[in-house]
């Protein structure tokens, strides 16, 4: 029932930045600095809160009525194999993400990008690696 109430307001947070994105882009004919993206910001993250939200309601009311389907997804999302293949994927990811946003920010310093745009970009890059050493370290040392 808690997952039906947390999906529920999902989709309602996500109509209400939907809607208020869009009544920002059709109220404001002269947008400046922080306006200009903010309502595009809000119609993106709402569209995907409302997407998640209906994802939830909609996959349990198509499983509510066929106990056995829910156990399979059950069984499925806690198989070990299943497990090992979408860490393995994302070690693969991360491993890819390393040399891509190095490039990039390579190509963005040479093509002469904002400062602060390309300072932003590298304090992520930066933040994910330290974030990467930090748990290599921590799985060592519990291993």
């Amino acid at each position: 029932m808690k997952n039906s109430v947390k999906d529920h307001c999902l989709v309602i947070i996500g109509l209400i930045l939907f809607v208020a994105g869009l009544i920002i882009v059709k109220t404001l004919s002269e947008p400046q600095g922080v306006m200009r993206a903010l309502p595009y910001v809000c119609i993106g993250i709402g569209c995907g809160i409302f997407g998640q939200g209906m994802g939830n309601i909609i996959s349990r009311k198509a499983v509510k009525n066929n106990p056995d389907i829910y156990k399979q997804i059950e069984i499925g999302k806690k198989d070990e194999r299943n497990i090992t293949i979408a860490n393995r994927a994302k070690a693969k990811s991360y491993d890819m993400m390393i040399f891509v946003f190095g490039a990039l920010m390579v190509s963005f310093a040479l093509m002469g990008v904002e400062v602060t745009a390309l300072l932003l970009l590298v304090f992520a890059y930066l933040f994910v690696i330290f974030y990467g050493i930090y748990y290599r370290f921590k799985y060592e040392k519990e291993m």
